[in-house]
């Protein structure tokens, strides 16, 4: 596969399911940036996935929550070849003001670079109370 397919954004690569968004928050492992709280866990798959989340309560307009999911998607499409597997919900947690894109991918690409670092320590399985 050439290095334009292995940067796509796959249906295999996206967390769908409620069950697979619920698995992740449940571990509560968490890294956090002024707008976005990004929940990550160990995959059962090959690779890692993504799920989003953004509330209308932040962004009212549909054209601005899409664009903010389009980042997002595209911020883990980058990365994605570079971590372990790992499903990953990144959820918007403030409202942005103003829409800034290239300073929202920078918050993204910083969290994203957090989680890449921590991966690289072995993932311990811990009992959740």
């Amino acid at each position: 596969m050439d290095s334009a397919g292995s940067r796509s954004f796959r249906p295999e690569y996206r967390l769908r399911k409620t069950d697979e968004f619920s698995s992740v928050f449940a571990l509560r492992r968490t890294q956090r940036s002024r707008h976005f709280v990004l929940h990550h866990g160990p995959s059962g798959c090959d690779g890692a996935r993504l799920g989003v989340v953004v509330a209308k309560r932040f962004v009212k307009r549909a054209h601005a929550r899409n664009l903010l999911k389009r980042i997002m998607r595209e911020a883990f499409r980058h990365i994605r070849p570079e971590l372990k597997p790992l499903d990953i919900v990144l959820r918007l947690n403030a409202r942005p003001d103003p829409l800034d894109r290239r300073l929202l991918r920078a918050e993204i690409d910083a969290l994203f670079a957090r989680v890449r670092r921590q991966d690289t320590k072995p993932i311990t399985t811990e009992a959740v109370s």
